[in-house]
């Protein structure tokens, strides 16, 4: 026999055997993943169904195709006679608490897993009484499509609705500047008439600052726009702020936290 083929038998020879790792053997996740509701997203795929306290166990799938209302379950044939409450089982969905659970022709739940978690394993006790376990192992898993880089995410500009932004006219007058809420660093004057010709007003500190960052920025001017309030530092550098909850903050939230806050006239 040539070494070409032999080279490729030999992965299926090893599998055989069962000398090739357990990730080897399963099967990638199941098609139309990217179309279910993304609180079942994390459960798709296969997972390994045992009888606790027994050598019986099964591989099943958890897939996306519509069962009813619930999602299809699939496995081999020859688990029913492993476990044999695979019998009536077609079906799987989620518990009230967010569980997998395996369901019969008729949406009644056979098995529940109500403890455990996905990385460590899932417990539950069946209609028949008995515990089963509900293992990932070595197979593939789908990452949830919301999951970010909290990072990323706060790089990112908040979104403004126009709607709800300000009036312009509303924001000229004396704020506090603040780095923790209700812990006053300076205070600034935003006056009302721009000076330029891209819109700025004038900006000063009403009095001295303590803050090392703030005195060092030395804002200078300010512009209001699309609901954003940018304030411009002497140099040139800025920084910009969004309303939220009767204050403005930084936006996007890096670095040094700012909050400023208007006082009454």
């Amino acid at each position: 026999m040539e070494e070409g083929v032999i080279r490729g038998l030999l992965p299926l020879l090893l599998l055989g055997a069962g000398l090739l790792p357990a990730a080897a053997q399963t099967a990638p996740p199941p098609r139309g993943a990217d179309k279910v509701p993304e609180t079942l997203r994390p459960w798709l795929g296969a997972w390994d169904l045992e009888l606790s306290d027994a050598p019986r166990g099964c591989t099943v799938t958890l897939g996306a195709e519509p069962a009813g209302e619930a999602r299809e379950l699939r496995f081999p044939a020859t688990c029913r006679r492993a476990l044999p409450i695979l019998d009536k089982a077609v079906a799987w969905g989620l518990s009230p608490g967010g569980r997998p659970r395996l369901l019969d022709a008729g949406g009644k739940e056979l098995v529940g897993f109500p403890s455990g978690s996905r990385e460590a394993g899932l417990d539950g006790r069946g209609v028949d009484g008995k515990t089963y376990r509900l293992l990932s192992k070595a197979h593939p898993r789908i990452a949830s499509a919301r999951q970010q880089d909290p990072v990323a995410a706060a790089r990112r500009p908040t979104a403004i609705d126009p709607a709800t932004a300000l009036a312009p006219a509303s924001l000229p007058g004396r704020y506090v500047l603040m780095r923790q809420v209700n812990r006053e660093a300076c205070r600034l004057v935003l006056s009302a008439a721009p000076t330029s010709t891209d819109g700025r007003a004038p900006a000063a500190f009403d009095g001295a600052c303590e803050d090392v960052g703030l005195t060092i920025f030395d804002p200078a001017g300010w512009r209001y726009e699309g609901g954003r309030l940018t304030l411009f530092a002497r140099r040139g550098h800025l920084v910009e702020l969004v309303f939220e909850n009767g204050q403005w903050r930084k936006d996007p939230a890096v670095g040094a936290p700012l909050l400023m806050r208007k006082l009454a006239p």
